[in-house]
Order: structure tokens, then C-alpha cells, then sequence
């Protein structure tokens, strides 16, 4: 598919933006292709993983003549390095447990297609809300945009 081609469901003929629910149609035709449903961890679950790599770690450097008692800053240190273990587990266990749109509208008896118009119309807001807060911002960003500017090229008041 060529550039114009993947684009032109939402950039008019002049490469400017269509309205906001061209994107959202143009996104949730994408879906079964892009979209992914993954397994996340909360709540008590990284509480208690976060805990036991803290003993284990603690545990593990007293077995090498680390304590406390010899080491004050010991527990920051165990913290640390117990939340780089807790999150590599997560992280690998939640990449490994993806789910397709297809599958997860077959595990809940979705055939009608409600989680796509669920997820089209989140689309269509958060786009929404995206636009609404860079308008908001847009003055606030011509001293930023002179970094960008060409040199010698005049600058254009709105």
C-alpha cells in the first residue's frame, strides 16, 4: 500500500486532517490486524512480588557479608534492585500473554462487535480531548517552535 494510499482515510486532498471520526473509522478497521489485549498485574499482586524480591535480595547479599548492620543504605539498595527484578518478571509474563480482538470477542460471546464500537467511540473522544488540549497549548509553543525555524527565514505572526 503506498503512502497516500494507508493516509487517505483521514488526510484530505492536501495532506490537512478530516474531521476527528475518519481517524477513529480508520483505526478501528485496523483493529484485528493492531490491536492487542495483554495480561497486566495490580495492585497486590506487584505488592507481594515487590516483597519477596526485596527478602530475596536482602537474603542473598547477607550470604556475601552485607547487612544492615554493616551497611546502612542497604534496604534503599535492596529496593531498588527488587523493583528491577519484580518488573522483569511482569513485563516478561505480561508480553507472553497477548490476546487478538478476534480471540477476546470469542471468549465473551461478542458477536455483534460491541467492543469495537466501545473502543471506536473511546477513539473519537480521546482524539477529541488530544486536539482540544494542543489547541489549548498552541500559544504557549511559538517560543519552542524558533528551535525548529530555518535560518534566516522570518517569522509569520498568526
Amino acid at each position: 500500500m503506498s503512502e497516500p494510499d494507508r493516509n487517505e482515510s483521514w488526510l484530505g486532498s492536501e495532506g490537512k486532517p478530516q474531521a476527528n471520526p475518519h481517524v477513529a473509522d480508520a483505526l478501528v478497521e485496523l483493529l484485528p490486524r493492531d490491536a492487542i489485549f495483554t495480561l497486566r498485574f495490580l495492585g497486590e499482586s506487584r505488592l507481594r512480588l515487590l516483597e519477596y524480591f526485596q527478602a530475596f535480595v536482602l537474603d542473598r547479599l547477607e550470604k556475601v557479608g552485607a547487612t544492615p548492620q554493616t551497611h546502612p543504605l542497604l534496604r534503599a539498595f535492596c529496593e531498588t534492585h527488587a523493583l528491577k527484578l519484580r518488573d522483569f518478571v511482569v513485563s516478561g509474563v505480561e508480553v507472553t500473554h497477548q490476546f487478538s480482538l478476534e480471540h477476546i470477542e470469542r471468549l465473551t460471546g461478542d458477536s455483534g462487535g460491541l467492543l469495537r464500537v466501545d473502543i471506536w467511540d473511546h477513539l473519537r473522544s480521546h482524539i477529541a480531548d488530544a486536539e482540544a488540549q494542543f489547541q489549548r497549548q498552541l500559544g504557549g509553543l511559538q517560543n519552542d517552535l524558533e528551535a525548529y525555524r530555518a535560518p534566516g527565514a522570518k517569522r509569520v505572526e498568526p
